[in-house]
């Protein structure tokens, strides 16, 4: 029987001890906090979106950084398999629009306290407020643990699942990079991602709080686009978040270190502009006699009808029938294109994931194990893997932790 040492009581850590105990082992699971899953009861807005139903072609396009190493992983531990596992876990679960998946109850403590509970039912051994200080190696091997209190545990494997840097506040400090680098790994340049992003604009704390249905972005370098999509975002008071805007920092945050970006807004994208000038138009002509920003009003949300009246350039009070057709067409490309200066993204206080993390090209994506120290294995957040919103990092965890319980269970 092989004994399985676990750095981390979140998704990927409480994932590779139903699966290693699964195989046999004996299992212990070492978790700093004062209770497991502390990450992954707020994920989803504390929904839980665990994974995504979209096929394996999605999946992967989906992935932000190394999907092809992924490949085995996915493929060893599917999203239908992760449906099935749930639900063979007494979870009932539901799917949304984009593929996402949920407890049908909406409570991430559903998915939480069925793992606990399989863990407990295997016989897993579960160390809370018990933090691992040290991975201790002889001769390129992994044979313990070290704890903060100087106690050293013996074990024939070591799945690190200690996640990555964001929300520091549930435990995420970065341990697991630090263990990696002591035992020879790199690495990779690490990130907030999944993170809302600043905006420079003054009009931006007048639409705090708005949030926006059936648009579409684009961030753009210069001429260059480097992000498109379709679907909702939310004005903060000091820039901009929601779905496509925090898989927009997935892909634009590394640009953000070094300069300023523009986000482009399309209000109507159903409406092309020839559609949107003919809407415009009959608007204007039923309401020739009125002034503007009354006639404004009827196009827009009540937050942002002042700030599109001042960016039109055309004074609130002017008469429609005033309005010259240069005006007018100017108004419709702010509709088409409402535009304002990213700055930069927020900290990893904010963020769903850290991007980065300890280099593929040193784990063998086949078992997660470590190219460089034996029966050391790697899953879930703490490897330089991060996809989009949706459930697909979720995902990761759970195929990434499949593969190193069973490589780990089979030390022996």
């Amino acid at each position: 029987m092989s004994r399985v040492l676990i750095i981390g009581g979140g998704a990927a850590g409480m994932a590779g001890a139903v699966f290693a105990a699964e195989k046999g082992s004996e299992v212990h699971v070492f978790e700093k906090n004062e209770k497991l899953g502390k990450k992954l009861f707020i994920t989803g807005k504390g929904r839980c979106n665990f994974t995504n139903a979209a096929d394996a072609e999605v999946f992967f396009s989906s992935v932000v950084r190394n999907p092809k190493f992924l490949y085995s992983g996915f493929y060893s531990f599917t999203n239908e398999q992760a449906i099935d596992f749930f639900e063979g876990l007494g979870v009932k679960t539901k799917i949304e629009r984009g593929g996402r998946v949920f407890p049908a109850s909406d409570h991430s403590s559903d998915i939480i306290q069925a793992l606990k509970r399989k863990m407990e039912k295997l016989g897993v051994q579960i160390h809370l407020h018990t933090e691992v200080a040290d991975i201790l190696v002889k001769d390129q091997r992994f044979y313990a643990v070290r704890l903060k209190d100087g106690k050293t545990i013996e074990g024939d494997a070591c799945i690190v699942a200690s996640g990555g840097l964001s929300y520091p506040s549930t435990g995420s400090t970065g341990d697991g990079y630090r263990f990696a680098r002591k035992c020879g790994h790199t690495v990779t340049e690490l990130l907030p991602a999944l993170v809302p992003i600043e905006v420079k604009e003054w009009y931006v704390k007048e639409l705090q709080g708005l949030s926006l249905r059936n648009i579409r972005v684009q961030i753009t370098d210069g001429k260059r686009k480097v992000y498109e999509e379709f679907g909702e975002m939310l004005f903060t008071h000091y820039g901009v978040t929601g779905p496509v805007i925090l898989s927009a920092s997935s892909i634009v945050g590394n640009i953000l270190k070094k300069k300023e970006l523009m986000l482009h807004i399309d209000l109507k994208p159903a409406l092309s502009v020839e559609k949107l000038e003919q809407r415009v138009l009959r608007e204007f002509e039923s309401n020739h006699n009125r002034q503007f920003k009354n006639v404004a009003a009827s196009l827009f949300p009540s937050k942002l009808r002042p700030v599109m009246v001042e960016l039109s350039g055309i004074t609130s009070e002017k008469k429609i029938n005033e309005i010259t057709r240069e005006e007018r067409k100017r108004f419709i490309s702010l509709i088409k294109d409402f535009q304002m200066t990213l700055t930069r993204t927020r900290e990893y206080k904010e963020a769903i994931i850290t991007q980065g993390g300890v280099n593929v090209k040193e784990i063998d994506p086949g078992t997660m194990e470590s190219k460089l120290v034996k029966h050391l294995y790697f899953a879930g957040e703490v490897i330089d893997v991060d996809a989009l919103t949706g459930g697909f990092n979720l995902q990761v965890c759970w195929s990434t932790a499949y593969l190193a319980a069973a490589a780990a269970s089979d030390t022996i």
